[in-house]
């Protein structure tokens, strides 16, 4: 089965083009290092908790938006390598990378075993 990456990140609402571009050129990184697929996904209808939720988790703020975002790997081993791979990258470099348009403190992420793919 295949292995996933989850992220939920908050991004300023007006920097969603910002974020959209690096969002691209992050794909090309990841899938050069082993990755099968990359998906972003903008928030549309992410309702605010009581107790629970999307923007509670990141701490959205009133001018941002939730992001939900995975990449998909043929296998942890794989992930694991690529991972690396793509933090040793030079194009992972502060100097060659822009600005992160988010604040990444708030960025909740994780590895998941798929257990079913229907």
């Amino acid at each position: 089965m295949n292995y996933i990456d989850g992220f939920v990140l908050a991004v300023p609402t007006a920097k969603r083009e910002q974020y959209t571009e690096l969002a691209r050129t992050m794909a090309v990184l990841f899938k050069e290092h082993g990755a099968l697929s990359v998906v972003e996904c903008w928030g549309d209808d992410v309702p605010e908790g009581k107790v629970t939720s999307f923007p509670m988790a990141v701490k959205r703020q009133d001018d941002e938006t939730v992001v939900f975002s995975w990449i998909t790997w043929p296998s942890r081993q794989v992930r694991d390598s690529g991972m690396k791979k793509v933090m040793e990258d030079p194009r992972m470099k502060p100097d060659a990378n822009q600005a992160m348009p988010f604040d990444g403190q708030r960025m909740i992420f994780g590895g998941f075993q798929v257990i079913v793919d229907a």
